[in-house]
């Protein structure tokens, strides 16, 4: 048995950095939801600062789910 450590590594290594890139853009939404909350909270709080903290947010986790449904999908044989 012949084990292509070049491929594994790459493999390992992607999979990093996909898994760092996730992580990142889901806390960048929960930063956006923090946002969009700050700014409902504060006294004659600006509604485009809220707009925008949850269109952030929304687009994070839209991304966020758009990777583990690709995942899903490369992983599950029925779905090709």
């Amino acid at each position: 048995m012949h084990v292509d450590w070049s491929a594994l590594g790459r493999v390992a290594a992607v999979s990093l950095g996909v898994t760092v890139a996730v992580v990142v853009v889901f806390t960048f939404g929960v930063l956006g939801l923090s946002r969009a909350d700050a700014a409902r909270d504060d006294a004659g709080g600006d509604g485009a600062a809220a707009a925008s903290g949850r269109a952030q947010a929304g687009l994070c986790f839209l991304a966020c789910a758009a990777v583990v449904a690709y995942g899903i999908y490369l992983i599950v044989p029925q779905f090709h």
